[in-house]
């Protein structure tokens, strides 16, 4: 039997079946990574991906992310889940820069 991310590719929306059994499977994790995206707080840049948590924003490349979690823990974080749940679904906002570009147009824009 799939896992449910690897089932959840063959999906155009998670259904309550779907959500609840990456619930059961992450947890909390799997609770939190759901709710990011549904408030379609995942960014897709040219060079990585960037996720806007609780308390900063994260960047996630490949089994990577640069929270607390992640690094005390290391696997996977509901950041890294919530990747995976919307390259799945389409579900992120895409920007065309890459992330360094655009921390320098932040950097420029008058106060």
């Amino acid at each position: 039997m799939k896992n449910p991310l690897e089932e959840l590719c063959s999906q155009i929306i998670p259904d309550e079946r779907m959500r609840q059994r990456i619930i059961r499977e992450y947890h909390n994790r799997g609770r939190k990574a759901l709710e990011i995206v549904d408030q379609d707080r995942v960014k897709r840049y040219r060079d990585f991906f960037v996720v806007v948590g609780e308390s900063g924003e994260y960047v996630v490349y490949d089994m990577f992310c640069s929270c607390e979690d992640y690094s005390r823990r290391g696997g996977l974080c509901a950041h890294i889940l919530s990747v995976f749940i919307a390259r799945a679904l389409g579900r992120y906002e895409l920007i065309d820069l890459w992330y360094y570009e655009d921390l320098i147009e932040e950097a420029n824009r008058p106060i």
